[in-house]
């Protein structure tokens, strides 16, 4: 592997995984400055070169500082990496994108799709920055984000309409443990993150009523399918769906007690209301800000997605857990 020339990054967002995707690009000889929000979050980044709060234990490389004034985290940055919440991110690139140059690449961390616009991250980026395609890059597969800073290996996809910038980035974050992979195809890899997260918090409603692998398998594999529909239906590349950026996301998500979105869902099938559950919950799980969205964006489109549709009206406190399933088994059956 090629050691590429040191860059310097932005990572605008200090929770968990943006301060492990600094850490890839850390580790792969890239100098990293994090952004974070709270002044006391990256002091205490500097003094211990650990994110006590979202990463506790782990010892981040010495490339990487932490501040809280964006206009010196962006300052010179070839790169930005986006890693704020995907309902947050109008509001801080107004409130701090006039900082990003006019040459960096912006790389979205974030899957979401936002609420009331139905756009998708990069859009989003593209209409306040100006941008480019081949200034947008997105990066998502199986990632969650203690494994990544533990150094276990991962692989994933960088996507981006010009080839020759995914293949830049794919250098710039290939580490020993970190293996990247390229695509053109943005909308398929923003939406299959997107949609994972949905899917990932009806699996957790089937394990928190304590259903068992067949069940949660059911779920996922029709997930996979309304993903794909809802893909073909604004232009992915349905191959997007059987990779990395795909299932293997959709798996990790679905199937590991460390994904925030699974997790809410299982405290929700335990009978928790959505507000006791974000009360318990630092991080935001996605999922629960896209599921409207995603759902309006594929009744837009004409696209059946009756999980998406479920979890959306769970979430809205118009169905209960129990409800949920047995609205999706009880649908009128119908070939594959």
């Amino acid at each position: 592997m090629t050691t590429p020339a040191t860059t310097t990054a932005a990572v605008m967002g200090a929770g968990s995984w943006g301060t492990a995707f600094a850490l890839v690009l850390a580790d792969a000889g890239n100098d990293v400055r994090i952004w974070g929000r709270r002044p006391e979050l990256c002091e205490a980044i500097n003094a211990t070169g650990q994110n006590p709060d979202y990463l506790p234990g782990i010892d981040l490389p010495d490339r990487i500082t932490a501040t809280s004034d964006p206009a010196e985290a962006l300052a010179g940055a070839d790169v930005v990496v986006l890693a704020v919440p995907s309902q947050q991110l109008r509001a801080n690139l107004t409130e701090w994108g006039a900082h990003i140059g006019e040459r960096a690449v912006m790389v979205s961390l974030m899957k979401g799709v936002e609420l009331g616009t139905h756009k998708r991250m990069s859009e989003v980026i593209a209409e306040l920055t100006g941008a480019g395609p081949e200034r947008i890059a997105v990066v998502s597969g199986p990632n969650l984000a203690k494994e990544i800073a533990r150094r276990e290996p991962a692989a994933s996809v960088v996507a981006c309409e010009d080839p020759a910038v995914a293949e830049h980035l794919q250098r710039l974050c290939h580490s020993e443990a970190f293996r990247p992979y390229t695509i053109t195809d943005v909308i398929g890899a923003e939406l299959g993150g997107t949609t994972k997260n949905i899917i990932g918090l009806a699996v957790g409603v089937c394990q928190g009523l304590g259903f068992g692998d067949n069940t949660k398998a059911s779920v996922i594999t029709r997930g996979l399918a309304e993903t794909a529909r809802l893909g073909h239906a604004i232009g992915a590349d349905p191959m997007t769906f059987a990779g990395l950026a795909g299932m293997g996301d959709l798996v990790a998500t679905c199937s590991s007690p460390l994904s925030r979105n699974r997790t809410f869902g299982e405290k929700l099938g335990q009978g928790l209301s959505v507000e006791e559950v974000a009360a318990q919950t630092r991080q935001v799980a996605e999922g629960v800000k896209s599921c409207q969205s995603v759902a309006e964006l594929a009744a837009l489109h004409g696209v059946e997605m009756p999980i998406v549709d479920h979890v959306a009206a769970l979430i809205a406190g118009d169905m209960t857990p129990e409800q949920l399933v047995k609205a999706l088994i009880s649908r009128q059956a119908r070939p594959e």
